[in-house]
């Protein structure tokens, strides 16, 4: 029987650790220290003599942002399905990272506000522990857990490039950073985890293999991210997000309150466009006051700021489609944003590197040939990068300052999910259907069964009648 699309996923993002790996090669070299090369790190060691990270930044032994990361000081977000990765490859991650000052806040306490409007709470049995912190704690702890592998080493360097031999990779080119002289390093697989700014594409060109198609959805995203010192005499907050949609009769925004370690809020503001949250403090306060619940203002107006406010911008989502490729080079693959980035407030990013590093789990435990291209290693990452870009990029088309491109079957796939987001608002197992997919534990495909869409129409019009009521009822 032909596997499905949600079935593979499902395979991929399991979070049993895998009992069938065995050595396949001297030595792998990944291109990057970022959660996507470390990830994929911890992965080789099963099957590889030795690993070498090649990274340009200072080692990062603590806590701060890297120059490599310029979003690094803003909000991420762990999702359910990321944490599950880190735990199948990190045996007590999430305990550990709890126990050294991430913050696991009960369901009750995580509030998400949609145009106003509190959604409905997700339970503990669903999603368990969560990890609530900043990008920087977050990769310290999987750098500490990677590098401590017998096998693994970090090699601090700027990488200038890949060698070929006949049809494969053979080996990297790279600066050391404590020497005059480049370095050639031999490999049997080489991984890519260099990010959004990955040259990869024009190596590729130069060497004389075909580059890999880019598509572009143009977002024009712009954030802005404050810390605060945490007082329980301000606010109680733990976790709140909110948003306008397009639609909504406000300007379409998003926020977020989290309460992170050492006693820390770490707020962020964003809009789109020509809506630019600025450096100013007294500009973001005044977001933080008339845009987004109470708790964004007490926190924004009364707490002590910690630093700066830092902004960043990122002007699209992109993916480099490598599966579509038929010719390509053995010895090599790609990971991370180095295949495919999205709009960040979706908080996709860090778990899709983790679910690239279950693709090449997979693919490494099926005893391919190293000498063969990699292409049933792209088509699992097809599976992850769609999951993902279906989910951010079918909402930012509702932007209105987006015009495109709009993928087949548009229309459809949003008149489906309108009535799941409406239905899951008043109904308890669509809203954890609806929130498996959000979180990645669950493709979107299984939001497209018959039942569930019959089951969402009827909720639907519930929804839609309640809010009738309530209008009638505030008249």
């Amino acid at each position: 029987m032909t596997e499905s699309v949600t079935q593979r996923f499902a395979r991929i993002s399991t979070a049993e650790r895998p009992a069938d790996t065995r050595i396949l090669m001297r030595r792998a070299i990944v291109l990057g220290a970022s959660m996507a090369g470390l990830l994929a790190a911890r992965v080789l060691s099963d099957h590889a003599d030795e690993v070498l990270v090649i990274e340009r930044d200072p080692s990062g032994e603590t806590a701060s942002p890297r120059p490599g990361v310029p979003q690094g000081t803003q909000v991420h977000a762990l999702l359910p399905g990321g944490q599950a990765q880190l735990d199948r490859w990190f045996p007590g991650f999430t305990a550990e990272a709890i126990a050294a000052g991430a913050l696991d806040p009960p369901p009750e306490e995580i509030d998400n506000f949609v145009n106003g409007v509190l959604r409905p709470k997700v339970s503990r049995e669903l999603f368990g522990p969560s990890l609530v912190s900043t990008r920087p704690f977050l990769e310290s702890h999987v750098r500490r857990r990677t590098l401590e592998l017998a096998n693994v080493t970090l090699v601090p360097g700027r990488v200038d490039g890949i060698e070929f031999s006949g049809d494969r990779v053979s080996a990297v080119r790279y600066q050391p950073a404590d020497a005059d002289d480049p370095v050639v390093e031999p490999a049997e697989l080489v991984v890519d985890a260099m990010g959004r700014s990955s040259r990869l594409s024009d190596w590729l060109g130069a060497a004389g293999w075909p580059q890999p198609p880019l598509r572009r959805m143009p977002i024009k995203l712009n954030y802005a991210t404050a810390l605060f010192r945490r007082d329980p005499e301000i606010s109680d907050v733990q976790v709140s997000v909110a948003q306008h949609q397009p639609g909504s009769g406000e300007t379409p925004r998003m926020g977020g309150v989290l309460a992170v370690e050492d006693d820390r809020w770490l707020v962020l503001v964003a809009g789109y466009g020509d809506d630019r949250p600025s450096r100013d403090i007294e500009d973001f306060r005044r977001r933080c006051r008339e845009d987004f619940p109470p708790a964004f203002g007490q926190v924004a107006e009364r707490a002590e700021l910690i630093g700066d406010v830092l902004t960043y911008h990122q002007a699209d989502s992109r993916r480099r489609d490598y599966d579509q490729l038929e010719r390509f080079p053995a010895g090599l693959v790609v990971a991370g944003d180095a295949v495919a980035s999205f709009n960040p407030i979706y908080g996709q990013g860090m778990t899709s590197a983790a679910l690239h590093a279950s693709c090449l789990s997979a693919y490494l435990r099926s005893g391919p040939s190293l000498d063969e291209p990699a292409h049933a290693y792209f088509e699992q990452v097809r599976v992850v990068v769609d999951a993902a870009w279906q989910v951010s990029t079918f909402a930012d088309l509702a932007l209105p300052h987006v015009n495109g491109p709009f993928p087949r079957g548009y229309r459809l796939v949003k008149w489906i999910s309108g009535l799941i987001f409406q239905g899951a608002a008043v109904d308890a197992k669509l809203n954890e259907q609806f929130n498996q997919v959000t979180t990645m534990l669950a493709h979107p495909n299984s939001l497209a069964r018959p039942q569930t869409v019959l089951r969402a129409a009827v909720q639907a019009a519930a929804f839609r009648l309640s809010g009738q009521r309530r209008s009638v009822k505030a008249t």
